[in-house]
């Protein structure tokens, strides 16, 4: 996916757009990056009830260097393939 930032309205920030592949159950947790704005992510986590996208989002935030808090999903809350946007 290529690099496509957001154009925001007046007095609004910039984001990113980032493209996740997920791997729930992880038995070695981490973040690989496959590209510009494109990352796989390895989660101890199960799929069930979020919990394997709160795991996903925090550890992005933390290779990124960003809080959790500029992360937010998109799209793709119940499929591998996942669509974040960071707010810059």
């Amino acid at each position: 996916m290529p690099r496509a930032p957001v154009r925001p309205g007046k007095g609004t920030t910039m984001a990113r757009m980032l493209a996740v592949k997920a791997q729930p159950r992880s038995k070695s947790p981490g973040v690989e990056e496959l590209g510009p704005d494109r990352f796989r992510v390895r989660v101890r986590a199960a799929p069930e009830k979020g919990k394997a996208n709160a795991e996903i989002a925090e550890r992005l935030a933390a290779h990124l260097g960003v809080s959790p808090s500029r992360l937010s999903l998109v799209r793709g809350a119940a499929s591998s393939r996942k669509l974040f946007r960071l707010e810059t």
